[in-house]
């Protein structure tokens, strides 16, 4: 884990020392002393004069990297979506993420997708799929059904300011790293949050764990900072977006997304199979406005997430890759950016200009490097 180190205080002190006693100075003495002082200051705003001068005329420095900057944050607008607060006031309330199941069988479909407003879609073992709902501004009356921890969880959501991290369980090592970072808190709905769930009747365990917003955001009523805007938003498109009306991942049988444009709502719509994914919460097709397609490396980690796996899948979310963004109906190919575990995710084109998000929901695709090196594995069609 990386260690952030704590600049030292540099302590400054004043020492208050007594004047010796001296004899009065002549007038004469005093007079070459006044004068000397007002050399001195004359010539002193002279150097600071010709500083600025050559400071201001001097060849301006440019930037030689086209990377976006940062994104900023308006305050009457939700951060993690750009759309107009409700009320007109981002809600006191930090950023929650949620760990939600995508097994074909049992998982779905599930609850709480369209509330959210940032999902990202998470490679896990065996080349299963596991999500991570963020909410702020939009919150969900039932969410589900949640699942255990992964490593790359805590590695996404670092960005999020001082967030919450909702799960059920998970192996030793990762509930214990979870539960040990000072920037986050963890509800684990098997342990300490197991008050802010409840298993459902239509459901077989493990995928009958439910929970919600309100009760998460309850079980920490002091942790009422917003987050920081984790992309940038705007209405203008590259020249290099071309038209696209469906994006392809073939990840693994069964979790084989297609996500297909509809003109008359706007909206990306999430489809298995052929099939038309939908919210059980709302009974309404899973929709967003955004995708991103962000392919990265990984490696396993040391640690088995069930007998006879490989170790935990570690996808690398910080450094740089190649991706795509989608929205308007629009395909952009880009090259995402960040530049460590506290940084928004950016994105530029071929041409290397900032490439931004419709304001709105988001889905984050995160295709791994192998997965993406298969022929037809990303498919983006007219």
């Amino acid at each position: 884990m990386p260690q952030f180190g704590v600049p030292a205080r540099i302590a400054w002190s004043t020492v208050s020392q007594r004047p010796r006693p001296h004899a009065r100075p002549s007038r004469a003495v005093i007079r070459r002393r006044r004068i000397a002082v007002g050399t001195a200051a004359a010539s002193l705003i002279a150097v600071i004069i010709i500083v600025a001068v050559f400071a201001s005329s001097g060849p301006s420095k440019k930037s030689t990297t086209n990377k976006p900057s940062p994104p900023a944050h308006v305050a009457s607008r939700c951060p993690l979506t750009d759309l107009p607060a409700p009320g007109g006031h981002v809600p006191d309330r930090p950023a929650l993420a949620v760990k939600i199941g995508n097994e074909p069988q049992g998982a779905r479909p599930q609850s709480g997708l369209n509330e959210a407003d940032i999902v990202y879609d998470t490679p896990a073992e065996g080349y299963i799929m596991r999500y991570v709902a963020v909410y702020q501004c939009n919150s969900a009356s039932s969410i589900g059904p949640t699942r255990s921890v992964r490593w790359v969880d805590w590695h996404i959501m670092q960005a999020f300011g001082h967030p919450i991290l909702a799960f059920a369980g998970g192996i030793t090592p990762d509930v214990s790293v979870v539960q040990h970072l000072g920037w986050l808190e963890a509800a684990d709905l098997l342990t300490n949050a197991a008050g802010a769930s409840q298993r459902i009747s239509s459901r077989q365990p493990p995928d009958n764990l439910y929970t919600s917003t309100s009760a998460l955001w309850a079980l920490f009523p002091h942790d009422r900072t917003p987050p920081p805007a984790v992309f940038r938003y705007g209405g203008a498109l590259p020249s290099s977006a071309t038209p696209a009306a469906s994006a392809a991942i073939n990840f693994s049988p069964g979790t084989d997304v297609v996500w297909k444009w509809d003109p008359a709502t706007k909206s990306w719509l999430h489809t298995y199979s052929g099939a038309t994914d939908v919210d059980a919460l709302t009974h309404k097709p899973v929709t967003t406005t955004n995708i991103v397609i962000q392919v990265v490396r990984y490696h396993f980690g040391p640690y088995a997430e069930s007998p006879g796996s490989t170790g935990d899948v570690e996808s690398q979310v910080v450094g740089s890759g190649r991706g795509y963004v989608l929205r308007d109906g629009k395909s952009i190919a880009v090259t995402w950016h960040r530049a460590n575990l506290t940084s928004p995710t950016t994105f530029t084109d071929s041409a290397g200009q900032a490439v931004t998000l419709a304001p709105g929901r988001t889905w984050v695709e995160i295709v791994l490097n192998t997965t993406a090196a298969t022929p037809g594995a990303i498919t983006i069609s007219r």
